[in-house]
């Protein structure tokens, strides 16, 4: 750096600037910046400015694209000295990667968020009671809204569940709905997560981020606080046990987990321990926690173990990160566990699809953010077009995440539609399809300009003395041009998502 500056000073012209330097010390500017036609967040039609991205525009332009790059760059190296990773695993290899940050936010005006937020919300209490009515008198199936099959062959389906009553009668207590927004600008919901939704760490951090990079925008903008989150989890917690000051603790897979720098961040803001299957023991009819002073009853376990290893006594018989017998406990009321084990069957995206029809049936209400258009490769009809036309259809394995087991038709080759057709032919239940949408985009640092890039959205929700939306959530972003997976294990980043009051 100190070479290429005396450079700069050597060859500096009579008005005392180089052509470099005069672009290095130019105010950043979005007039080249190009929509290319897909739905905008912050740019409308002929590029006039969306009102609530007008004051963070304005402050923007204000900055050299020195100034600009500079945060971002800032923003990326405190995320690596702050640790906040996850890792990928790849041909039996584990990779820690950190999450990326783009620092130009993704912002939400307050009438489109108070809709979204009441439909996050039907949404969840229909998926609970349907939760509840599925392990219980399942009138939902008896009365052919959902195919029973459809149920009973879910590889997420417990039957060790059946007459569960949880505590509180909540099942799903954090969730991440993820949604997007198509390019006639309708926001939809692509898929729910219900058994350990993560992410929500970055959420919080991209936000702390944020106020370091742009305070004054933030302050002078309104937008709406999440750094209370961890505060609003432990509550949830506390109300979902059966007495005053209940322990709490957060149940973590162990350090190889890729999600362990999450577990870890929101035990660390919860003040709770933070304990794998080895800490813990079902002693006398209670879960204990050792400690340095004996055994202590746990009351209440926010778990980040999928359902079936969480105890080796009642579901997968070789896991090594369950507790063997806490599902007895839990099933005397002696334990409170979040999520409840079970959930995982709607997160089966064949269930998904039924999601409207669940909501109608349970609360007599159309859903207010609809699903994408989803044909269900189990039936006849939907099978048959999808075989047809896989070529330009998103196609997906019912119970994968992360990006994984899908495929992409209007990227993939021929040799890659053809063995999916012969995934489907040999297991349809196992497969949905939807068609390629368009995903809205928000701009991006790119060198030193702003290109368009693909997001999402998961925001995140709490379900306990009521159901609790926090305003904001993650915004996933394609970092790679062209990409539509925005998903972190496949080459995609973070925003911060911000919520105008």
């Amino acid at each position: 750096m100190k070479k290429q500056n005396a450079r700069q000073s050597q060859s500096q012209t009579l008005n005392g600037m180089t052509q470099s330097q005069g672009q290095a010390n130019a105010n950043f500017s979005f007039s080249d910046y190009q929509t290319e036609n897909f739905f905008d967040e912050m740019f409308a039609s002929e590029m006039q400015v969306r009102a609530g991205y007008a004051p963070f525009q304005q402050r923007v332009e204000q900055l050299t694209r020195e100034d600009l790059i500079g945060r971002q760059h800032a923003a990326e190296r405190a995320l690596m000295s702050m640790g906040i990773t996850f890792n990928v695993y790849s041909e039996g290899e584990g990779t820690e990667r950190i999450m990326p940050i783009d620092i130009i936010p993704r912002i939400i005006e307050s009438a489109e968020w108070d809709r979204l937020e009441a439909g996050l919300i039907q949404r969840i209490k229909a998926i609970n009671m349907f939760l509840d009515d599925v392990y219980n008198d399942q009138n939902i199936l008896n009365d052919g809204v959902v195919p029973r099959d459809l149920i009973e062959s879910s590889k997420s389906f417990l039957p060790g569940c059946l007459g569960v009553k949880p505590p509180k009668g909540i099942w799903c207590h954090i969730t991440g709905t993820d949604l997007i927004r198509g390019e006639d600008g309708t926001m939809m919901v692509l898929e729910d997560n219900l058994r350990c939704p993560s992410g929500v760490s970055y959420m919080l951090e991209n936000r702390e981020l944020n106020k370091q990079t742009f305070p004054d925008v933030l302050a002078q903008t309104g937008v709406r606080p999440v750094s209370d989150y961890p505060t609003r989890l432990l509550q949830m917690l506390q109300y979902i046990a059966d007495r005053p000051n209940p322990t709490v603790v957060v149940l973590t897979p162990g350090i190889y987990n890729s999600a362990y720098f999450e577990h870890s961040y929101l035990a660390q803001q919860m003040g709770v321990e933070l304990v794998e299957a080895r800490d813990l023991v079902v002693s006398g009819g209670y879960v204990k926690m050792r400690t340095t002073k004996g055994f202590q009853i746990v009351d209440v376990i926010y778990r980040r173990i999928d359902d079936t290893f969480l105890d080796p006594k009642a579901f997968n018989p070789d896991s090594m990160i369950g507790v063997p017998g806490i599902f007895e406990v839990y099933k005397k009321g002696r334990v409170a566990l979040a999520n409840a084990p079970g959930t995982g069957v709607a997160d089966d995206k064949v269930i998904y699809a039924y999601v409207p029809r669940i909501i109608k049936y349970y609360m007599g209400e159309e859903a207010i953010i609809p699903n994408v258009k989803t044909y269900i490769c189990r039936e006849e009809e939907d099978c048959a077009y999808v075989m047809e036309n896989i070529e330009k259809l998103v196609v997906k394995e019912a119970n994968e995440a992360g990006g994984y087991g899908m495929l992409i038709g209007p990227k993939a080759t021929p040799e890659e539609h053809e063995l999916f057709r012969q995934k489907i032919k040999d297991n349809p239940r196992n497969y949905i399809a939807q068609p390629t949408i368009s995903l809205s985009r928000v701009p991006c640092i790119v060198g030193d300009h702003a290109e368009g890039r693909h997001v999402d959205l998961r925001p995140y929700i709490l379900y306990g003395d009521g159901v609790n939306v926090i305003p904001g959530g993650l915004t996933r972003v394609a970092l790679r041009k062209g990409s539509l997976v925005v998903n972190s294990s496949q080459g995609g980043g973070g925003k911060d998502t911000w919520v105008l009051y």
